[in-house]
């Protein structure tokens, strides 16, 4: 894991671009979808069997990026390339540019109304794919998530999980406090975990919900390992200086 994020601060480094404590405010959750959760195959990144991950809050693409490439999905190569004018890997994802992306997202409210389009026509089919996505708490102040919420129960897609990134970063402006209550009250089963401990994320994303949704809250801190960027709006859009790239990359070893 520890060099998974180094490599994310690097690719920000190099690139001088990226939301770095976004990436590693998810990147425990990521990894765990796609190390224990998933059914993909990465040399056949469009298998009509597969499962579904978006990932709602694209600006953190960085963590998607380094995992999508551990996996085996593109070249690790292309990670040094982040940014550069014409590479696949952008400031947020494009599903029809880099393999195993599903969604292009960033514009933030869009991915939960995608996935429940997505599994609800699962239902429809009588497939058995799942479909993941994960928002950030900032990204429930968008009335798109809660219209998406109503539906979800509606149609009783016990085939879906809705990750909620609870890092706290949007408290300075509307805070979001009681989603638990707040799905739950939409019709969703709700779970809380931490979200840097992979065991309890494993169990909780593997947990079933017959006739209901999931909506999974993964209680996050913002640049999590990474002391200067922790829970500070400053790094929310900030390429290291070159000194501090050189305490960070010990900071991670």
């Amino acid at each position: 894991m520890k060099d998974l994020k180094k490599k994310v601060v690097e690719m920000a480094y190099k690139a001088k671009e990226g939301h770095i404590p976004s990436a590693l405010s998810i990147i425990d959750t990521v990894w765990t979808l796609y190390d224990k959760v998933l059914y993909f195959n990465p040399k056949r990144p469009k298998d009509l069997n597969r499962d579904i991950f978006i990932l709602s809050k694209g600006q953190a693409s960085l963590a998607l990026y380094v995992i999508l490439a551990e996996k085996g999905f593109f070249s690790k190569k292309e990670l040094e390339n982040f940014c550069k004018f014409d590479n696949i890997l952008g400031g947020h994802p494009h599903r029809n540019k880099v393999p195993g992306v599903e969604a292009s997202t960033g514009s933030l409210g869009h991915g939960l109304p995608i996935s429940i389009g997505v599994a609800l026509g699962f239902k429809i089919k009588k497939k058995k794919q799942k479909v993941f996505v994960l928002i950030g708490d900032g990204e429930a102040n968008e009335g798109t998530i809660w219209e998406s919420a109503l539906l979800g129960a509606h149609y009783n897609l016990d085939n879906l999980c809705c990750i909620i990134d609870h890092n706290h970063s949007t408290d300075r402006a509307l805070s979001v406090e009681s989603l638990e209550e707040k799905f739950k009250s939409f019709g969703w089963k709700t779970l809380s975990v931490d979200g840097h401990n992979q065991k309890e994320i494993e169990k909780a994303l593997k947990s079933s919900h017959p006739k209901q949704p999931m909506a999974l809250i993964t209680n996050t801190i913002k640049g999590k390992g990474i002391k200067m960027m922790e829970n500070n709006p400053a790094w929310h859009h900030k390429a290291p200086t070159s000194e501090e790239f050189e305490i960070i990359m010990k900071e991670l070893s």
